[in-house]
């Protein structure tokens, strides 16, 4: 499994589009801002095909420090919650033919 940077996605969106990375960057960034932005206002996002991204929130509870054994109080918290898409579910899968056992990384989408 390698790791793909939001530089890495620019660079590819660059270069399938043709817009300068600078812009493609712009682009990005101001969609993960929005993104951002909707969820921490309480809004759910969705993506047709590629999936769903909601807020959820996380009651108050009781834990315990495994170091002394004691108790505290852990607050409650809003976290995001992301549930697949179709088409995502169904990239995700291998192809019969490959196998599980394929070490070969799929070839990036096409913008």
């Amino acid at each position: 499994m390698m790791t793909v940077t939001k530089r890495d996605l620019v660079q590819r969106i660059s270069e399938s589009t043709g817009v300068q990375q600078q812009k493609a960057k712009e682009v990005i960034q101001g969609f993960l801002d929005q993104i951002i932005h909707e969820l921490s206002s309480g809004n759910r996002l969705e993506f047709r095909d590629f999936g769903v991204f909601e807020p959820k929130a996380k009651a108050p509870r009781t834990a315990r420090n495994p170091r002394t054994g004691e108790q505290i109080q852990v607050p409650e918290k809003v976290t995001v919650k992301f549930k697949a898409g179709r088409m995502m579910k169904q990239k995700m899968q291998p192809t019969p033919d490959a196998g599980p056992s394929s070490t070969e990384n799929p070839a990036p989408p096409s913008f």
